[in-house]
């Protein structure tokens, strides 16, 4: 790159990216660009930030005030209030409020009521995008603080806007009511579902969409008519998908038949899944027959078109393709199954059920709870096949949870009998489990702990006490959560305490079973675990450290321990609540600012659709068109990964339909990392289907795992970094794309 140039163009995108569009401002001279994203990075708001926010160049205010939301810190709330009802610039104050939101302070409040309890007068059709972002900071806002009576008030104020906006009729503005749609199944104000159903008869698809999958987050049950009507009808398969689900939240058992049928014949499998899943939500047995025979047809074996001749390749006679059979379609049959028909030991479910199995190689959780719940006993009695459950982990982990799952029927008997065959299975791992096998079968111990547990075995208190000091982090992360869900006693509490300390001092690559002991000591005795909490805010890692103050930041403790706030308050001002800069002393690279300014540099020298990834999996390929000026730091730590080649073989971990598809885990079940995090760089960027984004487990927990959307997911929306998109030619593929199929490489076009 040539270093003479001492200014780039950064573009921020405000509240025109839902409807597809963006508005590009002024420059960002890079030099203070490098500065913001520098504080970002180290989740520091001081006077430099301060200072930018009072920047004369509107972009340069609005960028900073990004970066306040992203960090999170109430002390950014004065001057973020300051922008949002006295900046010139209508840009400025969207960012301003979308930023108050991010941070969820109820101190944020009264700023954004102002904003949001009043309609919408025509001299300020000009502040749209403003009202439309408050509204949003509403919902949020609400929802992290659901007691304070500020929440209520919020709520009111959503469906005051839902309400101004529904009598606007085709004036209403199209984000304001998307963003309002959101923010109401957020807050959960009262009568909220009565206004929101009137949006069911919008012309604009997405809106009609967006307004049913609000009525299933909040339940209702006052729009069933309407949403039949569109289920049955609406040209759209993501609202007559969402309707299903509403159908089925509501418990509308008057629209069974119509559900039914859109489970076995709707054209769009998005439709077919929620009807799917709606009909074992209504709990009305005789519908399980529909869908077993719908599954009966679907495990018939398929063929396509022949595959087209290779270069070099002979013209002669060619066999057809065999077509993949629908494996996440099919799951979702077994699930629904296992709830329609429990205890029953039908036949043509235990049919469909066994051959399942053989198919899917034993290797799905949802077919064995589905068994196990059919026909508890017989799924007590039946053969495993050694062949498979002592060589695959997934086949071990799912058969541990159906054996799991005989808890939940409350028998005594049962769950003794499951507690017999669940110990020989794991005894018998010693002796069928090939030495190449071992490490990789560790990884179905996790799942073993937790469904040993549901059984309640008389020792299960030792038990997990022993895998305190297992070597495998994930494993000794489970047994810490499993205690936390035991009575406290003194062997409990001390054995966590001791694992704590051994795992602060050897575990490096992953923090999942330091944070999972820290949790479990507050929940047993919060009082007893305050010096064990203290040592943790000398780790290196932020997220440790982060954990600490917000288990120590409880006014009841300082009721038995005095002098605890003047600590924590020493450690701010030490700044332990601020992301450190690596130190090779530190033998870890997890919670520490890993760039330095030539990688921030290099970050912010991308622009949005110039860097692309060709992701070739087992069902083709697709593209993922990058957008580094959204969220510069995760793609450049995605590029990083990717011409490492660190995605190259990796097996698809989830998929749940209708949702996302997951990749990005070197374990292959979910708990792997690259043994660093990331800050999140929450942006403006919808959910919108085909979105890409980093998988979290917690704020600024990203490393290595990502998904991508089948469909919008607005409630996504400002809670997980956007940072690409796949159009929909490609969304093809991503939709084929079953858990288990490999990705085969990733290949970067572009710098």
């Amino acid at each position: 790159m040539n270093r003479t140039f001492s200014f780039v163009i950064l573009f921020v995108i405000f509240a025109s990216a839902i409807a597809g569009q963006t508005v590009r401002t002024p420059q960002v001279p890079l030099p203070i660009a490098v500065r913001i994203l520098r504080a970002e990075d180290e989740r520091r708001y001081d006077r430099d930030l301060k200072d930018l926010l009072r920047s004369t160049n509107s972009a340069i205010r609005a960028r900073a005030a990004l970066a306040a939301g992203r960090i999170g810190s109430e002390e950014a709330l004065p001057d973020l209030i300051e922008l949002l009802t006295s900046d010139t610039e209508n840009d400025v104050r969207a960012v301003a409020a979308f930023a108050i939101g991010e941070i969820e302070s109820v101190k944020g409040a009264d700023a954004i009521l102002k904003l949001v309890s009043v309609a919408f007068p025509a001299d300020r059709r000009k502040g749209e995008e403003v009202i439309a972002r408050a509204v949003e900071a509403a919902g949020k806002i609400a929802a992290a603080n659901p007691k304070d009576p500020l929440a209520a008030d919020l709520g009111r104020a959503i469906v005051g806007v839902l309400d101004s906006a529904s009598a606007r009729g085709d004036e209403m503005d199209r984000t304001t009511v998307l963003l309002a749609l959101t923010a109401a199944l957020r807050a959960r104000p009262d009568n909220a579902d009565l206004v929101i159903a009137r949006f069911l008869s919008s012309s604009d698809a997405r809106i009609r969409a967006d307004a049913a999958n609000a009525l299933t987050r909040l339940r209702s049950k006052n729009a069933n008519e309407t949403l039949r009507q569109v289920l049955a009808g609406d040209p759209d398969a993501v609202a007559r998908s969402n309707a299903a689900r509403a159908l089925g939240a509501a418990e509308d058992k008057d629209a069974l038949d119509l559900l039914v049928k859109a489970a076995v014949s709707d054209p769009d499998p998005r439709v077919r899944v929620s009807a799917i899943r709606s009909v074992a939500a209504l709990k009305v047995a005789s519908s399980a027959h529909a869908l077993i025979e719908r599954a009966g047809y679907l495990l018939i074996p398929k063929h396509g078109d022949p595959a087209p001749l290779r270069p070099g390749q002979k013209a002669g006679r060619l066999s057809p393709v065999e077509v993949p059979l629908p494996k996440s379609e099919l799951l979702e049959i077994a699930v629904a199954v296992g709830r329609l028909l429990p205890g029953t030991d039908d036949p043509k479910a235990l049919a469909f059920l066994r051959q399942l199995r053989r198919v899917d190689r034993f290797s799905s959780a949802e077919t064995e709870i589905a068994f196990a719940r059919v026909a508890p006993k017989l799924y007590i009695k039946e053969e495993i096949d050694a062949d498979t459950l002592y060589v695959l982990p997934y086949a071990a982990s799912a058969y541990a949870q159906g054996l799991g799952e005989i808890a939940t029927l409350k028998s005594e008997e049962l769950n003794a009998r499951a507690g017999e065959r669940l110990t020989s299975f794991i005894t018998g791992m010693a002796r069928h489990v090939a030495p190449r096998d071992q490490k990789k079968m560790i990884m179905a111990m996790p799942d073993m702990m937790r469904a040993t547990a549901a059984l309640k075995p008389d020792n299960l208190d030792e038990l997990l006490r022993g895998e305190m000091t297992n070597e495998d982090v994930f494993i000794r992360a489970a047994a810490a959560e499993l205690l936390a869900e035991r009575p406290n006693s003194k062997d409990n509490f001390a054995a966590i305490e001791r694992a704590l300390t051994l795992s602060m001092l050897k575990d490096k690559h992953d923090n999942d079973a330091i944070l999972a002991m820290m949790d479990a000591l507050a929940k047993l005795d919060k009082p007893a675990a305050v010096g064990s909490l203290l040592t943790a805010l000398s780790s290196p890692d932020h997220l440790v450290r982060r954990r600490a103050f917000q288990l120590l930041d409880d006014p009841e403790l300082a009721k038995t321990s005095p002098g605890l706030p003047s600590m924590l308050k020493a450690a701010r001002d030490q700044g332990k609540d601020r992301v450190r800069a690596f130190s090779p002393s530190a033998a870890t690279r997890l919670g520490q600012v890993l760039s330095s300014d030539v990688d921030y540099r290099r970050a912010l020298s991308r622009r949005n659709g110039s860097v692309r990834a060709v992701v070739k999996t087992e069902k083709g390929s697709f593209t993922i068109v990058l957008d580094p000026e959204e969220a510069p730091l995760t793609v450049d730590n995605w590029i990083r990964l990717a011409r490492m080649g660190y995605f190259d073989g990796l097996i698809v971990h989830r998929v749940v339909p209708n949702f996302v598809m997951q990749d990005g885990d070197p374990r292959g079940d979910g708990n792997g990392g690259p043994g660093w995090s990331i800050r999140c760089e929450v942006n403006m960027l919808p959910y919108d289907r085909g979105a890409v984004g980093m998988a979290l487990s917690g704020k600024d927990t990203g490393g290595s795992q990502w998904f991508v959307t089948h469909s919008p997911q607005p409630h996504l929306d400002g809670g997980y970094t956007v940072f690409g998109k796949v159009n929909e030619k490609d969304m093809r593929v991503v939709d084929a794309i079953v858990r288990g199929d490999r990705i085969i490489s990733v290949r970067i076009i572009g710098r």
